[in-house]
Formats: C-alpha cells, sequence, structure tokens
C-alpha cells in the first residue's frame, strides 16, 4: 500500500525579480514501512520536497496524497490535524523547547493532541526516552545535553504520538561520524520494531547505506530511484 503519493509537484520561490524553481514535476510512491533516503546535492530540492510532504509548505501544483487523503485541497485545520497526527518531524537543528526538560519535551506533542491523559502522556513519553538510551537524563534541559543527546531526544518527540510517517531533514548533519551512524541505527531499529515509514534527506554518501531504498534528486528533478 502506497502511504504517500507524490505526482507532477511543482515549487517556485520568487527571489528578488527571479523565479527559482526549487522542484520541477516530482513523480514517486512510498509504501508503508519504507525506509527512503532522499539525496542530492545541496540546493538540489530535498528540503523542500520534505516541506511539502510534511505539509509544512504547499507545492504549486501537482497531488500529494498521504495516506490516500489529498492534502493540496485541505483546509488549515485538516492540515495541522494530519501534521499532529500522521507525520513525525526530525529537524537537523533539534528545534527542542529550551525551557522544558527532555520528559516535557518528547510528551508535548502528546498533550497538543488532547486525546491522553497526563499519566498515558508521560508513560508513553518515558518509553520512548529509554529506548533512546536517555532514561538518566530524563529531567536534563537541551543546553545540558550534547548534540547527539539532543537529536536523540528530537527522535524521540517524533515517534511519541506513533506517527504513520518520520520526516528527518539531514539528521546527522550536526553530528560527528560516530554519533551520526548511532542515530541513523536507533531510526533504522525503530522502523524495524514500529514498522514506521521513514524518509530522511541526506547529502553524505556514507549515510545512504542504511536506506531500504534512495530517491536521487538534482535541480528539482528525480533522477534516480533504486
Amino acid at each position: 500500500m502506497n502511504i504517500i503519493e507524490v505526482k507532477g509537484v511543482t515549487k517556485n520561490y520568487p527571489l528578488g525579480s527571479t523565479i527559482v524553481h526549487a522542484l520541477r514535476g516530482i513523480d514517486f510512491n512510498i509504501k508503508s514501512g519504507d525506509f527512503l533516503s532522499i539525496v542530492g546535492p545541496s540546493g538540489s530540492g530535498k528540503t523542500t520536497l520534505l516541506n511539502v510532504i510534511g505539509c509544512i509548505d504547499q507545492a504549486n501544483s501537482g497531488s500529494v496524497k498521504i495516506g490516500g487523503i489529498e492534502i493540496t485541497t485541505l483546509t488549515d485545520k485538516q492540515i495541522t490535524d494530519i501534521r499532529l497526527h500522521k507525520i513525525g518531524f526530525i529537524f537537523q537543528t533539534f528545534n527542542l523547547i529550551p525551557v522544558l526538560d527532555v520528559l516535557e519535551n518528547v510528551e508535548f506533542p502528546l498533550l497538543l493532541m488532547k486525546n491522553r491523559t497526563k499519566s498515558d502522556a508521560k508513560k508513553r513519553a518515558e518509553k520512548l526516552i529509554d529506548e533512546v538510551g536517555l532514561s538518566e537524563f530524563i529531567k536534563h534541559r537541551p543546553s545540558e545535553l550534547s548534540g547527539g543527546q539532543r537529536q536523540r531526544v528530537a527522535i524521540a518527540r517524533a515517534l511519541v504520538t506513533t506517527p504513520d510517517i518520520v520526516l528527518a531533514d539531514e539528521p546527522t548533519a550536526n553530528l560527528d561520524s560516530t554519533t551520526g551512524e548511532q542515530i541513523l541505527e536507533i531510526m533504522r531499529e525503530m522502523n524495524r520494531q514500529e514498522k514506521t515509514t521513514f524518509i530522511f534527506s541526506t547529502h553524505d554518501p556514507n549515510v545512504i547505506k542504511y536506506a531500504g531504498y534512495v530517491l536521487k534528486i538534482k535541480d528539482g528533478i528525480v533522477d534516480l530511484i533504486t
């Protein structure tokens, strides 16, 4: 079953008096449970594509379906619901809330959903924090953690709502090679355990080996799928 269907997607950005064609008619499908890497040089359109799939940005034309739902025609509220319930994000800048500790950062999305008790949210968050190996840091704030530890918190937060899809934009870009491999191992293992669909972008050939499928993008066009 295709969990994501992208057809003829274009995205343009104005830059002064010129138009930047970030995506030039993208077509591909992703099946549920896939572990996909989008690869390509900086400026190739990787982040733009993730943002369109993740309902952060809107395509200028084309079709994007998430779980069979056409997202390009949804209202703002419907898009917010999809982002909250179906999609988890792992950003290269972590995007943790500095005044909250590890537990509070991870359980925050569950509290937004308003369909869990505070006790249930805490138990789920504690489980994910343990799975990424940070139980002893549960009361630490982001400023007290290393880059690798903050990325692990971001992974736990992305998975805490049990999303269908996790999008990771250059998740190892700010990490040393050893920590980066540990982060990818965690993502791969959770993909196996939770059957969550993972899509991560990278321009680092050293991390491509973790992907089940690779989508190569160049100048806003799909160059190759392997």
